[in-house]
């Protein structure tokens, strides 16, 4: 089955979209939707299929398209956001997730869960227990996937917006992030600090290839150093709202 990336494209009301750690800085919605185009051109480059779910711009947090659906081998479950500008983005997202064959979960009120807040290394899923994800979603989470052989570890979050703000894991499992904004490192079995916030994020492309963003050149020579490729791309206009190269898709891995 090829690698499938479900995206949605920037609302043009980009700079409406929520914040909680970061004061408001105006992002250029024309820059944001270049700086979008060539992410995804990043994985279709690479043989992703690129599968766009509807465009919905009223929702100006759309384009965080991974905080509405989480992938774990064939389920995929449709979350419920924290917070509650963002539920609006829910059903067209199913309607796509439907359409593509994975079984299909939900997270139910009041639990509220967001994708930011899910990390994957192995059959381990870390959860951050955060401004956006509450204890009854991460429990909710865990009814629909331990049956299913996954092992579900709440982490608190305190210092980001999501876990996945501040940590993510390369192919090896090792977590790497930026340690003033992590919380507790000693969580995850290895942690390796890097040296910019912004490279806190990385997405794996493969056993060998992980993409991260343009602002961290010193993350990006570490992870060289580690003898991985990485495609460095920029994502400055999401990060202005808090994103970065993880919450703009979805990765479908057959």
């Amino acid at each position: 089955m090829p690698r499938r990336l479900l995206v949605r494209r920037p609302s043009p009301r980009l700079n409406e979209g929520e914040l909680t750690h970061r004061p408001r800085v105006d992002a250029d919605p024309q820059l944001a939707l270049a700086q979008w185009e060539g992410y995804v051109e990043a994985f279709r480059s690479r043989g992703w299929d690129v599968i766009s779910l509807p465009a919905a711009d009223e929702h100006p947090d759309g384009v965080f398209v991974e905080d509405v659906v989480v992938v774990f081998d064939d389920i995929a479950v449709i979350t419920r956001p924290g917070a509650s500008s963002r539920r609006g983005e829910i059903d067209s997202a199913r309607a796509q997730v439907t359409a593509t064959g994975l079984t299909v979960a939900a997270i139910a009120a009041p639990g509220t869960l967001e994708g930011g807040d899910v990390l994957k290394i192995g059959r381990t899923v870390y959860v951050g227990l955060s401004s956006r994800t509450n204890a009854d979603g991460i429990a909710q989470l865990r009814a629909i996937l331990e049956p299913h052989g996954w092992s579900v570890v709440a982490v608190p979050i305190t210092k980001v917006l999501h876990l996945k703000t501040g940590a993510t894991a390369l192919p090896d499992g090792a977590v790497i992030g930026y340690q003033p904004l992590v919380d507790d490192p000693t969580v995850y079995d290895e942690f390796v600090p890097m040296p910019e916030e912004e490279g806190s994020a990385v997405v794996v492309l493969d056993e060998h290839t992980v993409l991260i963003s343009a602002s961290a050149p010193g993350t990006a020579a570490a992870l060289r150093a580690r003898g991985l490729e990485v495609v460095a791309v920029p994502v400055t206009e999401f990060e202005k709202l808090e994103g970065c190269v993880t919450c703009l898709s979805v990765r479908v891995r057959g």
